[in-house]
């Protein structure tokens, strides 16, 4: 028969497996989630250029946080 040491052991070691299989399981579904086409990355780094090169734009010219 097993000790009661060995059986809480035994219970915590399950219940750290489970939580970190659970943690796995939610990080797949987010990527799943998250899946973006090559054609959206592209447009989105597009956008994100255009906005820093006018906050730059902004910025040389003086007006940059004068919102």
């Amino acid at each position: 028969m097993l000790s009661r040491n060995r059986v809480r052991k035994l219970l915590g070691v399950s219940a750290v497996v489970g939580v970190a299989a659970t943690g796995v399981a939610v990080a797949r579904r987010e990527r799943a989630v998250r899946a973006y086409t090559p054609g959206q990355v592209h447009n989105r780094l597009r956008e994100r250029y255009a906005e820093a090169l006018a906050t730059a734009r902004d910025a040389a010219d003086g007006t940059w946080g004068s919102e």
